[in-house]
């Protein structure tokens, strides 16, 4: 059920992966792929990102394709928000500085203001972190009418909210997503903790995929 923009369902379902997946201590042998599947007799359909082509602080176009093979982590965040996103950010910075040597991983950061978060002014935010020429990390300007859509296939909660000073509300999560398009893990990018557990998933996508 959708009220406000969010998926209430999702959100219980992520609160509940995330008390799961926290709680538990022996070695992955597997990550389950996240999402709505769609079972045709013999055959499984299972929820993938769609394909999508948006623009980073570099000017260059990212789609979909570009991510293929490759095991990435996405996140929703705006240059202007004083709140969580600093947090996310930091923790973002250490999965960067773990993995900028794999050519194998990427670093998705999806822009929620388009009104504000330009080329120009994603470019200066990725400057002030110290990875404007890193090329695992993108920091993506979403169109306006694209936000909703992308966000909901991430099954990221998001909407513009007059009543928030910060004009948005939007979750913390970063969704872990694999060389086939399919989200495979998430954590609370606030926490470092979570974020501890989340390289650990990182390291078996990786190991899968060779």
């Amino acid at each position: 059920m959708a009220i406000n923009g969010i998926n209430w369902s999702v959100c219980r379902f992520m609160i509940g992966w995330t008390i799961l997946s926290t709680a538990c201590t022996s070695p992955i042998t597997t990550l389950p792929i996240l999402g709505d599947m769609d079972i045709q007799g013999p055959d499984t359909a299972y929820h993938q990102i769609p394909d999508f082509s948006f623009v980073d602080h570099r000017r260059d176009t990212i789609t979909r394709t570009d991510l293929q093979g490759k095991v990435y982590v996405a996140d929703f965040f705006f240059t202007k928000c004083p709140t969580i996103c600093p947090k996310m950010a930091q923790q973002m910075l250490r999965l960067h500085d773990k993995y900028k040597a794999e050519p194998k991983f990427a670093l998705l950061s999806h822009s929620i203001d388009p009104k504000y978060d330009t080329i120009p002014a994603l470019s200066r935010y990725a400057t002030k972190l110290g990875v404007s020429e890193s090329p695992s990390w993108h920091f993506l300007a979403v169109p306006k009418d694209q936000l909703n859509h992308i966000a909901m296939n991430y099954l990221a909660a998001l909407q513009v909210d007059s009543s928030s000073s910060e004009g948005f509300t939007h979750s913390g999560h970063f969704l872990l997503v694999d060389g086939n398009s399919h989200i495979r893990s998430f954590c609370d990018g606030t926490k470092p903790k979570e974020v501890d557990r989340l390289m650990k998933e990182i390291d078996f996508l990786l190991n899968e995929n060779k």
